[in-house]
């Protein structure tokens, strides 16, 4: 029996050329997290040929078990003091203009990894003062306390993935709620953060609970959202339910410039990252 091909099924490109190969020899050598590989992202071929990684800080297990993440799950390794350096010394040889740091969630850690995160933009800009930052960070369990800290250190962004509609949420998400990632969002646009979230489809969300979410977002002053495939990166992680057409990422993209977003990144392999550089 022949086996059926999904002709929407986005296609991932093969990593090739001598910037691929040189950020892959920077982010091996110096034992940095990435979750362009962590989480298997199907842009990394073009954005490591482009210079440009997303750095995974607070190690490679995280504390909570989301049933689409391929990041494992148990009990994290303590904080590596030395991590800081070891990524604004990458960051410096990679030349990055713009990076893109994110982190496993730390629920064993008393601030959560609040302090960690922020000793590590500092570093970073200690060494690369010209390098823009965008921060994609926990929820913090909506504490404004542990917002606090990121905010005083300024990023340009801080990206909040929201990943689905709040139907979904706690099916897909193992301890994030859905209202607490508005409320971390509402709080830190209040503070005068520039802030983004990212959603995937494909996991049984209907058209309307996307639209919904998408005027939840604007409702607490998110003014960038990227909508990407959901890719199932092994067989232990949720199945997808649909492919969806790149008709319908474009339905998307233009009904949230209409209702108000500034950016809207929507096609099968976007991710929360790809083209970060443009909305800071």
């Amino acid at each position: 029996m022949k086996r059926k091909i999904d002709l929407n099924k986005p296609k991932i490109k093969i990593p090739f050329g001598s910037n691929y190969i040189k950020t892959k020899e920077i982010v091996h050598k110096h034992n940095l997290h990435t979750i362009c590989e962590s989480g298997h992202c199907p842009n990394l071929a073009e954005c490591w040929g482009n210079k440009t990684a997303t750095l995974m800080i607070l190690g490679n297990i995280c504390t909570r078990s989301c049933k689409y993440c391929s990041v494992p799950t148990g009990k994290p390794l303590a904080p590596d003091p030395n991590e800081a350096e070891q990524i604004a010394k990458s960051i410096q040889l990679m030349q990055l203009k713009h990076c893109v740091l994110t982190s496993v969630d730390r629920d064993d850690l008393e601030d959560l990894g609040a302090s960690f995160w922020a000793n590590v933009i500092t570093t970073i800009r200690k060494t690369n003062p010209h390098t823009t930052l965008e921060t994609l960070i926990p929820d913090f369990d909506g504490r404004t306390d542990l917002l606090d800290i990121i905010i005083n250190v300024k990023p340009e962004v801080v990206s909040h993935n929201l990943e689905t509609v709040e139907r979904l949420t706690p099916n897909i998400r193992s301890r994030a709620k859905y209202k607490t990632s508005l409320k971390t969002l509402r709080y830190l646009a209040q503070k005068g953060i520039t802030t983004k979230t990212g959603i995937m489809l494909g996991l049984g969300e209907t058209k309307e609970e996307v639209l919904k979410l998408m005027d939840d977002v604007l409702a607490v002053n998110c003014r960038i959202i990227t909508i990407g495939q959901y890719l199932q990166p092994s067989v232990d992680n949720i199945p997808v339910q649909r492919f969806i057409s790149e008709e319908e990422f474009e339905f998307y993209k233009q009904k949230g410039i209409e209702k108000g977003f500034k950016f809207v990144e929507s096609g099968s392999l976007i991710r929360s990252s790809y083209h970060a550089e443009k909305h800071v």
